[in-house]
């Protein structure tokens, strides 16, 4: 095996441990957000990214790399939110092409109510993915990294 070789599989081990530990935590919120609010991760998601934009909308585009969807599927996600009246949608006066997506007060309530059972399984599945080997030193490492990289 060549150094080049030998650095790739480094990549793709750490790659496959990331892919674990997002496996690990989203099954652990999808649980807990569908028993307390109804909620998947993705449609919390949405809402969390809506409400920290103080009081402003966002484009569909952001809100896409906001859940990592493509835009059908943002657009599908959105349609289900805005049915359920968690999210509105607002046409961009200056650019008629431009859709607005923002948080209803209906919305903000169930985002508020479910925080709480969020948190909970975040918590849980960390402290589960730290008793791991496998998985632990990168459970360490996440509060460096989310310093390093905010995401809008």
């Amino acid at each position: 095996m060549s150094i080049e070789d030998d650095a790739l599989e480094v990549r793709a081990r750490g790659w496959r441990t990331l892919a674990a530990l997002h496996g690990l935590i989203e099954g652990e919120l999808e649980q807990a957000l569908q028993a307390e609010a109804g909620l998947s991760v993705v449609e919390y998601t949405v809402l969390d990214a809506l409400a920290r934009q103080d009081g402003w909308h966002m484009r569909m585009q952001q809100l896409a790399r906001a859940t990592a969807l493509s835009p059908s599927a943002t657009t599908r996600l959105v349609n289900r939110l805005e049915g359920r009246g968690l999210l509105q949608r607002i046409l961009c006066s200056d650019d008629r092409r431009g859709i607005y997506t923002e948080l209803t007060s209906e919305g903000s309530e169930l985002l508020i109510s479910a925080r709480p059972a969020h948190d909970i399984a975040l918590e849980q599945a960390l402290a589960t993915a730290e008793e791991t080997a496998e998985l632990a030193s990168l459970v360490r490492a996440l509060p460096q990294l989310s310093t390093a990289v905010q995401i809008r």
